[in-house]
């Protein structure tokens, strides 16, 4: 069953700049292409850094406001102090860059954006090199495939080849995103299995299981997970 990886949804018309690009070359950038960001990369392509709009407006919130000596100063306020005062690209970015790789799933790419708090991710091969950008917007791609290719990956990978359930035995519906399943199935392993293999299909926004089951092996399942053997599979 392929899930979706990142390279699937990611932009590789991506906007860059160098570490002596100046900050109004930024400005230009951004505006002009209707992107928040550009990774900041060397000859070679290898990202640097991120610059985004966030990080040049400190010169627009700071602008003409005296510098007040503080006891405690904040890491924050101390960045944002110095990034207002920043002309080039390489003391305006945001490093180390927080990156991904193309072949990362869009479940860990949306897990990386929440734990490090980051709106997109420049998308880098096995040398660093920037090879994509991808957004949370990206990432919402995924659910806006067909009801009908959801419905084929869920009847040909899941219920035939995984677990060699024949035809007209489950019936499958699929609309929105929401699948539903309907029919009957030897065991209750096979029909949690085939409840969870569906909720992982790429695009799959719920599950409703309508499947009964001719043979209760849950407590058998629970030992079979207990002693490492995933439950479901004989």
């Amino acid at each position: 069953m392929r899930t979706w990886q990142v390279q699937d949804v990611m932009t590789t018309d991506v906007a860059t700049v160098r570490e002596g690009t100046p900050y109004r070359e930024i400005v230009d950038l951004l505006t002009g292409r209707h992107v928040t960001a550009a990774p900041v990369v060397d000859g070679a392509r290898r990202v640097l850094g991120v610059v985004s709009e966030a990080d040049l407006l400190h010169k627009v919130e700071l602008q003409g406001q005296p510098h007040e000596r503080r006891v405690f100063v904040s890491r924050h306020h101390r960045q944002a102090r110095v990034k207002a005062g920043a002309t080039l690209a390489a003391d305006l970015m945001t490093a180390p860059p927080v990156t991904v790789a193309p072949d990362a799933s869009l479940v860990e790419a949306a897990r990386i954006m929440g734990e490090r708090n980051v709106k997109r991710l420049p998308v880098v091969d096995d040398l660093d090199r920037l090879v994509g950008i991808v957004t949370r917007g990206d990432l919402l791609k995924v659910h806006l495939r067909p009801d009908a290719d959801i419905r084929r990956d869920v009847v040909d990978e899941v219920l035939h080849r995984v677990l060699g359930v024949p035809d007209g035995v489950v019936d499958v519906t699929v609309y929105d995103g929401v699948v539903t399943l309907t029919g009957q199935l030897g065991r209750w392993s096979t029909v949690h299995l085939a409840l969870r293999l569906t909720g992982q299909v790429s695009g799959v926004v719920e599950v409703v299981g309508a499947l009964g089951y001719a043979v209760d092996d849950a407590p058998m399942a629970a030992l079979r997970a207990g002693a490492g053997t995933p439950a479901g599979i004989a």
